[in-house]
């Protein structure tokens, strides 16, 4: 708990904490003590800043018990503000970098597009003692180390993947990982709505998919689904802290739910009994059905309309009861479907099989030969190898939930790996960018969800985030060590590696 009690006497947490590591920074001796008479000043007159900066007072609030008034004006800011300004000419700076400088007198933040004022709060927020992360007032002083911070990401892709199928997870629950996603810059939440235990998303016009389909989970617990209105709350959550959410209907496998639902879209008409096990690649709809493809495209138009983000993830793993030659007529018609609602299709790595378009993804999790092959058709890759990025493998055979299939993952194996040399014929410029899948068939709750996904995806996040070079463990872990009291006060319930010297 040293930082917690260096917070309580004053002292800043330093630049050398931050998580991502920024580009670039130049730290400097002393301090800005943040006031109650401080504001937040936006010299924007675009709504999305003024957004943005609502949103820093807001996470700054409960811990100081300031007011932290928003206000937008032109020229200088009294002394002590935090200073907001949009500068859209500064090409260096890119769509989501920013520029931060903390002086004596103020803190200044600059971006050219609303994301990089949003990212250089969350780097403000880690600059600031960990007990700025509690939800009830707390003593202070609130001090920030002098310096300048330039910063801008590796990948335009930084994610994570929630299986919500396995497992149900409340709005709340995904409101909740959203803003510690945020936290480290992380800004694609990519939800696994439908698999053979559950299907969690309503669609008006098959509406037995949720209330036959929603009903099961691994285990046989309750189940769950979102109905369109809570998606949506969740799509709008998501944006305001610049998260895209990206939804995934699996398909032409992984549809027993759908199928348990829907007697017609099975080849031989009988419905097939609800499973709650954690079996995979028995199931297929029905290829040479017409209704197969009607089903298809309402399920994609009904999703893609609450959707503004440009992605919609058609599955295409492990669809081994379908016959290769079906598989791949399969998804050609998908990818056609996706286009015709406006999305760009994205697909695990099996469907680079079939022909890719250009504008197509592939996510690479196990064959390496598959991302190549999808880079060879001109698609962009996605990378999530699952030795490596598999967020619900053990982190050691002690561990006392999780999956061994892809091997164990430690705090730092899930570090010690960079993107560009995982697939031969795969370079940098091939790739979208970093995604790390939870899959959620021995997660039963909040901390179960905790312990499996963290640390592991901070170091994801600096991963996709910040530049290959100047990345090592060493200095790594002892940057993760200064997030244990954050993560306390945040009410994440760890897991507190033996690897990592917390604090």
């Amino acid at each position: 708990m040293a930082e917690a009690a260096s917070g309580a006497q004053g002292q800043p947490p330093g630049f050398a904490t931050v998580i991502p590591q920024p580009l670039a920074q130049a730290p400097e001796r002393g301090s800005f003590v943040l006031q109650p008479s401080a504001r937040i000043v936006v010299h924007s007159t675009a709504a999305e800043a003024s957004r943005v900066a609502q949103l820093l007072a807001q996470s700054l609030r409960p811990a100081t018990g300031y007011r932290l008034p928003v206000a937008s004006m032109r020229g200088a800011a009294p002394e002590g503000s935090i200073s907001l300004s949009l500068t859209p000419s500064d090409r260096a700076l890119g769509d989501e970098g920013y520029r931060l400088v903390v002086a004596p007198k103020g803190v200044t933040l600059t971006a050219a597009r609303p994301a990089g004022l949003f990212y250089g709060g969350q780097t403000l927020r880690q600059l600031l003692p960990a007990a700025i992360e509690a939800d009830v007032e707390q003593p202070g002083p609130w001090r920030v180390a002098l310096g300048t911070i330039h910063d801008r990401p590796r990948f335009a892709w930084r994610g994570m993947m929630l299986d919500v199928a396995r497992h149900f997870q409340s709005v709340d629950e995904v409101e909740r990982l959203v803003d510690l996603m945020a936290l480290y810059k992380l800004n694609r939440l990519h939800l696994h709505l439908s698999d053979d235990q559950g299907w969690r998303i309503s669609i008006r016009s098959w509406p037995r998919l949720t209330t036959v389909g929603g009903r099961t989970a691994v285990g046989g617990g309750k189940g769950g689904y979102f109905t369109q209105r809570d998606y949506s709350r969740i799509v709008a959550y998501a944006r305001a802290r610049f998260v895209d959410v990206v939804p995934e209907i699996d398909m032409p496998g992984h549809m027993n739910a759908a199928l348990s639902a829907y007697a017609k879209l099975n080849c031989n008409g009988v419905a097939p009994a609800p499973r709650t096990d954690m079996e995979v690649g028995y199931s297929s709809l029905c290829i040479d059905k017409e209704l197969t493809y009607k089903f298809v495209d309402d399920v994609v138009r009904e999703i893609a309309a609450l959707t503004p983000g440009p992605y919609f993830h058609v599955g295409g793993d492990e669809a081994h009861s379908t016959p290769p030659g079906d598989y791949l007529a399969f998804m050609e018609r998908v990818e056609t479907i996706v286009r015709s609602h406006g999305k760009r299709m994205i697909g695990w790595e099996e469907v680079a099989r079939t022909k890719l378009r250009r504008t197509s993804v592939a996510q690479h999790w196990h064959d390496p030969a598959l991302a190549r092959r999808a880079v060879e058709q001109g698609a962009r890759v996605l990378m999530s190898p699952a030795p490596k990025v598999y967020l619900d493998m053990k982190y050691t055979p002690a561990s006392p939930i999780g999956l061994t299939w892809a091997g164990m993952t430690s705090v730092r194996d899930a570090y010690a790996w960079d993107p560009a040399t995982q697939a031969p014929g795969v370079r940098e410029r091939d790739i979208l960018g970093v995604e790390a899948p939870l899959w959620t068939e021995t997660v039963d709750s909040r901390a179960d969800l905790d312990y499996l996904v963290f640390p592991r995806l901070i170091g994801q996040a600096e991963i996709a985030w910040s530049p290959a070079a100047g990345r090592t463990w060493q200095r790594y872990r002892w940057r993760l060590a200064n997030h244990g009291p954050r993560l306390r006060a945040l009410g994440v319930a760890f897991h507190e590696s033996p690897e990592v010297p917390w604090r």
